[in-house]
């Protein structure tokens, strides 16, 4: 079943494509078939209907009613290998 991941930053779009990105890797090695799709943080209500993950690149305190996980790893290179373990986790 196609999985709907969504990955948020706080401004433009610059770190959810670096994030998003590496993610599309890691699915790829993983064999998760998932839709991608990017956004900015205030439009996450808009777009949160049907997503089983939300992967952010900036701080998100609100309880959207769908897994989230902190994505910054894939920016700073810091615990890259526990993030991608936290979304594999919630995505089999």
């Amino acid at each position: 079943m196609k999985k709907k991941i969504i990955v948020a930053c706080g401004g433009a779009v610059a770190t959810s494509t670096v994030a998003a990105e590496k993610i599309r890797e890691l699915l790829k090695k993983e064999n998760i078939d998932a839709e991608i799709i990017q956004c900015r943080m205030n439009e996450l209500e808009s777009k949160k209907d049907g997503a089983d993950l939300i992967v952010t690149t900036a701080r998100v305190t609100k309880d959207f009613g769908v897994p989230v996980v902190h994505g910054v790893a894939f920016i700073s290179g810091v615990n890259v290998q526990k993030t991608e373990q936290q979304i594999l986790d919630i995505l089999k």
